[in-house]
């Protein structure tokens, strides 16, 4: 893999002896697959990005990005537990009625509002990871919204960058 640090600028100066003694950063991905069941659920997977993190990211500061690649499935950065998570999923459901308005028509009645969720609920979310940890806030979970019955089956990608 090519070195992709680049320096715009024109000056001639030497890099400070603290610049160049970083480590370069490095990426380190994997996937996995969850089943999600046949309504719609927001799953907390924080737990699978810290272990991730605790396995690939060795105490370094990056970036952990979370993408979940379905055109039915979003990653939304949350609390769980405490019926945020249902209200989440309850004010989807108002904004997107499962009815026959959509054109898109195909799977289960009222599914081409799943198609509209990433629109919402973005397929992935970049967080902060510091000395190894991902840099949440305290109520803050990692969390996989998946309001397509018609697919239980989802796959998440994890990348570190740092």
């Amino acid at each position: 893999m090519a070195d992709s640090n680049h320096s715009s600028s024109s000056s001639s100066q030497a890099p400070s002896p603290q610049a160049s003694s970083l480590p370069a950063p490095s990426f380190q991905t994997t996937t996995f697959e969850i089943t999600t069941g046949s309504r719609e659920v927001a799953l907390d997977i924080t737990g699978r990005c810290t272990a991730f993190l605790d396995e690939r990211a060795a105490g370094r500061d990056g970036l952990l990005n979370v993408f979940v690649p379905h055109a039915t499935a979003g990653i939304a950065v949350l609390e769980t537990g405490s019926g945020s998570d249902d209200d989440f999923l309850a004010t989807l459901r108002e904004l997107l009625p499962a009815d026959d308005r959509w054109r898109h028509r195909h799977g289960s009645p009222g599914h081409g509002r799943d198609h509209v969720v990433p629109g919402l609920v973005a397929p992935h979310a970049t967080l902060p990871v510091i000395g190894g940890q991902l840099a949440l806030g305290i109520w803050q979970s990692v969390v996989l919204v998946d309001t397509n019955g018609d697919n239980p089956r989802r796959t998440v990608r994890l990348s570190f960058l740092g």
